[in-house]
């Protein structure tokens, strides 16, 4: 045997070996998220069930409390407490989706009308392209309402006054040639920075000051669970791009 193919064999076993261990290594990661996922949900629980007594409590102390502002105060760091607990619950047991032939477009329009109020007030430019025809995929529109809500928000918070919003979508073939609907939001915020990007999706992971670094956390789980994907792309000072891509019904 040559020198160069000895080399050559022990080279392949040492990938073969750090394959390997990357693989074991993975797989004690996927159980130790599984576990954790199970104590989350549990925690959260029990944590939603104390709120019920504690808010009841609270809401009959407050009616007598003369201090307006530090009743409003409680009122919203109670309702933040209860948003978070509810979102761990969805990120660690997802609800059960109800598939039915739903229109992209409806709910896109759906969320733009939710934020209106945002967008003229900040004055933001919304630029609607709509182009894939058709637009019907089999999914659950309450849970894909969210994921869009939570995309669409984000984009909004991103942006100073006077930004720009494009909506848009167009047809196009997804893995293993199906064919797709790809939705693209766009705006012309802050931009992410790039050691950023690649943990976008973490849960708990946030660069926002009251964030909760949930909610796109759970947005990845939506599209995961319409067997679509969820990407983002971003540069510093010139805005970001989450793309979905959807099976078409």
């Amino acid at each position: 045997m040559t020198a160069g193919g000895s080399n050559q064999k022990t080279s392949q076993s040492a990938q073969a070996k750090a394959t390997g261990a990357d693989f074991e290594h993975n797989l004690q990661r996927l159980d130790q998220l599984a576990n954790l996922g199970l104590i989350a949900a549990g925690v959260a629980h029990e944590i939603k069930n104390g709120l019920v007594a504690i808010n009841t409590f609270i809401e009959l102390a407050l009616q007598k409390s003369q201090d307006q502002e530090l009743s409003e105060t409680v009122r919203r760091e109670m309702q933040r407490i209860d948003t978070l607990v509810t979102q761990m619950l969805r990120l660690a047991v997802p609800v059960s989706a109800t598939k039915e032939p739903v229109h992209i477009h409806d709910l896109l329009d759906y969320g733009i009308r939710l934020l209106q109020h945002q967008l003229s007030g900040k004055m933001i430019t919304l630029h609607r392209r709509y182009q894939a025809v058709p637009d019907t995929v089999r999914g659950d529109a309450s849970q894909l309402q969210q994921a869009f809500i939570n995309l669409l928000l984000n984009a909004v918070e991103a942006m100073g006054t006077k930004g720009e919003l494009t909506v848009a979508t167009e047809n196009g073939v997804g893995e293993n040639g199906i064919k797709s609907i790809k939705i693209a939001i766009q705006d012309t915020g802050v931009g992410i920075p790039q050691e950023n990007l690649s943990r976008l999706f973490e849960p708990f992971f946030t660069t926002k000051k009251n964030g909760t670094g949930l909610g796109l956390a759970i947005c990845q789980r939506i599209v995961h669970d319409h067997d679509g994907t969820l990407t983002a792309q971003s540069q510093a000072s010139h805005g970001s791009t989450f793309s979905i891509l959807l099976p078409l019904l």
